[in-house]
């Protein structure tokens, strides 16, 4: 299996490592023909794998994330001569209780608790909240150190249950809905509004790398946003662009987006 050249062609090299580990996991399947799974992936790097993962007609495969619509799903990957029913699913979702009525628990609070414990980001994927408890997606190879570890979140003692991906609900996005007034579709422009920056720290957080688009990194300060793009802002958080509504009278561009806390 030639790595170099399957990959030669994603032209962002800050995902070849991420996609080496991927071909790591496909190589196996095809010369020892095991079911291997990824880490959980963003919708932009799990393209990148089906580009070449789709090159491969003896292996079949499927992504999940313990919801239909989980924005980060492992991809399991498994010789085709197998059925899909007979691949267990290497997911597990847990239950968080607590008294949270006391203290609302952000989505920073559970991904900070759970690294603390020595555990890496790709290993954890969506993370629930709701109004009483907390959902989480991780590995059945962690579950059980996660339930037996994190005891606390926040200064708030925790309660972990397992629990099976039908009884899963989807967590509403906590957002600001804002208008903005936008002299055109650039990158940095909607950064600068945003974030309520200069053109000038805009422009030099996107070219450093702090910005993503559709869970892409872009350097590039000219790139055109467009409706239901999702602007990643290191430090600021995220944003999706929800409407655009037209020009006003001064030649500007109105749109409503939506600031996810």
């Amino acid at each position: 299996m030639d790595k170099n050249a399957l990959i030669e062609h994603i032209k962002d090299k800050n995902q070849h490592l991420t996609m080496r580990r991927v071909l790591d996991k496909l190589e196996r399947v095809v010369g020892k023909y095991s079911i291997e799974f990824t880490d959980f992936l963003d919708p932009y790097q799990r393209k990148l794998c089906y580009s070449f993962i789709n090159r491969f007609q003896e292996v079949s495969f499927f992504e999940d994330g313990g919801l239909e619509n989980s924005e980060r799903k492992s991809i399991i990957i498994f010789p085709s001569y197998m059925d899909r029913s007979d691949v267990l699913s290497p997911i597990q979702a847990l239950r968080i209780d607590g008294s949270f009525k006391f203290r609302e628990l952000t989505h920073r609070d559970y991904l900070g608790a759970i690294m603390s414990l020595g555990i890496k980001r790709e290993k954890i994927g969506d993370i629930l909240i709701h109004k009483d408890y907390g959902n989480i997606i991780t590995f059945k190879e962690i579950a059980d150190y996660i339930k037996f570890n994190l005891d606390m979140i926040n200064r708030e003692p925790v309660v972990i249950t397992e629990v099976e991906s039908f009884e899963l609900e989807e967590a509403q996005d906590d957002f600001i809905e804002k208008s903005l007034t936008l002299s055109s579709f650039r990158l940095d422009v909607f950064v600068s509004a945003i974030c309520n920056l200069s053109r000038e720290k805009s422009s030099s957080l996107i070219k450093n790398g702090y910005v993503k688009v559709n869970w892409q990194t872009i350097d590039l300060i000219s790139k055109e946003v467009h409706e239901n793009d999702m602007i990643s802002i290191r430090g600021f958080g995220r944003t999706k662009v929800s409407m655009i509504l037209g020009k006003t009278r001064k030649d500007r561009y109105k749109v409503v987006v939506k600031i996810i806390k």
